[in-house]
């Protein structure tokens, strides 16, 4: 038996567009009856990817990338125009919302449905159908047309039903994005319920960070061509510097380390981790991308004669950005990683509740780290800037590292202060309060 679960050899799908409606004979006659003229829309170019049995690989890219109709390929809605696709094993597709449902009819009735064209019998749908209404928490309204359900009560029967047939291969397309936090939760425990199961999981997400939490390999579309593969975090850190390049429609450029002497009055070491200036003399206003970043460095509190931090020390991030006219409500957010790439931490001024309004010019923000709970170890922090409705303005993947140096005997990961105390058989306190060395 072969080891891939889907093989996407050369797929290449062309789509026709037509210019101009002639929908009336006034219409046809005066355009002396002839076709609308067309033009050639090619979706995806020579695609191929393998996924192998039990591997969970996400798929990135903007809008119109070619994503959802790599997918819908895979799934057979849509024949490719050149190439081939195969798939071993049951698959199952959650492409969209509403995919598959007829919205006159009921719930119950759908699952019938969906679970017919997903190749299971009546028989079957029969012993998965208690399964499907109770992952699907919609007991109270299986028997109510489907036209009358919500987005997220759409999705919900429709994720239900996927993942009750059984499949071999799960293909999702944003799905997961449609409904509360809880459920989305609970899709995702399922997921890796799969995983755990070894089943092929295909993934279609505009969230970087999940296909780094739960994926085994990225790969990232552009313009219909696959640009990127490889391990999530190095697919993750690509497709934020395409976007932010494809937006500008400029490059944004890797840093140079370099060591910066600290000022004085400054709060210790200063480096420069992140050099990200990449505006230039020619830069033209940007509406995409108002504001940017030009470098961040990293400031440490204590001893200034040694490369690394202690724990217990401050840090302060300098984000120096420019803005090319005024905008307001930026959000400013922070990734701190461990050396493995796994998030240790994730903050934004909007979240800490620092509302900055951004000027024309340049500018330098400052996210300050108090008492430094990381032990030993060597770290990396990421730095974006976007709008408060989630507009992407600026993203540097690996804006700069630090190092962490535990004077202390606490083991592990996280420094935690930690009183014990010896109470005597009778409940009262024999000893005081002892606190562990840190």
């Amino acid at each position: 038996m072969s080891e891939f679960a889907v093989d996407v050899r050369g797929v290449s799908k062309r789509f026709r567009l037509a210019h101009g409606q002639y929908n009336t004979v006034k219409e046809r006659i005066i355009h002396g009856g002839r076709r609308k003229a067309t033009e050639d829309f090619w979706a995806l170019s020579d695609v191929s990817l393998t996924v192998q049995q039990g591997e969970t690989v996400g798929i990135l890219g903007r809008n119109g990338s070619g994503k959802s109709t790599l997918l819908k390929c895979i799934c057979g809605v849509l024949q490719p125009t050149k190439g081939e696709v195969a798939v071993h094993g049951k698959l199952a597709g959650l492409l969209e919302l509403g995919a598959g449902f007829q919205m006159d009819l009921t719930g119950r009735e759908n699952i019938y449905l969906n679970g017919s064209l997903l190749g299971m019998s009546k028989r079957e749908v029969d012993r998965a159908f208690d399964a499907i209404v109770d992952f699907s928490e919609l007991e109270g309204f299986i028997d109510g047309p489907v036209k009358f359900y919500s987005s997220g009560m759409t999705v919900r029967l429709g994720f239900a039903v996927a993942v009750n047939v059984d499949p071999d291969v799960l293909v999702i397309d944003e799905v997961l994005a449609v409904g509360d936090e809880r459920f989305q939760r609970k899709c995702l425990d399922r997921v890796k319920q799969f995983q755990q199961e070894g089943r092929t999981i295909l993934l279609v997400t505009h969230s970087p960070d999940q296909v780094r939490a739960i994926c085994d390999r990225g790969i990232v579309l552009s313009h219909g061509n696959l640009v990127a593969e490889g391990e999530p975090g190095e697919a993750t850190r690509i497709f934020r510097e395409r976007l932010m390049a494809e937006g500008g429609g400029m490059a944004v450029v890797d840093p140079a380390v370099v060591a910066v002497p600290a000022t004085p009055g400054s709060l210790g070491s200063l480096d420069a981790v992140g050099s990200l200036d990449s505006l230039g003399a020619d830069a033209s206003p940007d509406t995409e991308r108002p504001v940017r970043l030009r470098s961040v460095h990293r400031v440490y509190s204590g001893d200034n004669a040694v490369p690394y931090m202690r724990t217990g020390d401050d840090l302060t991030i300098r984000v120096e950005f420019e803005a090319l006219y005024p905008t307001e409500d930026v959000v400013f957010s922070l990734e701190i990683r461990s050396e493995g790439g796994d998030i240790l931490m994730r903050t934004d001024t909007s979240i800490i509740g620092t509302q900055i309004d951004a000027q024309p010019g340049t500018g330098v923000m400052h996210f300050g780290i108090v008492d430094m709970p990381l032990l030993d170890g060597s770290f990396t922090f990421a730095v974006g800037i976007q709008s408060r409705s989630g507009i992407l303005y600026d993203w540097k993947e690996t804006a700069g590292s630090f190092e962490v140096m535990n004077p202390g005997r606490a083991t592990g990961s996280v420094h935690m202060k930690v009183h014990a105390a010896l109470i005597s058989s009778e409940g009262a306190a024999a000893t005081g309060a002892l606190a562990q060395p840190s």
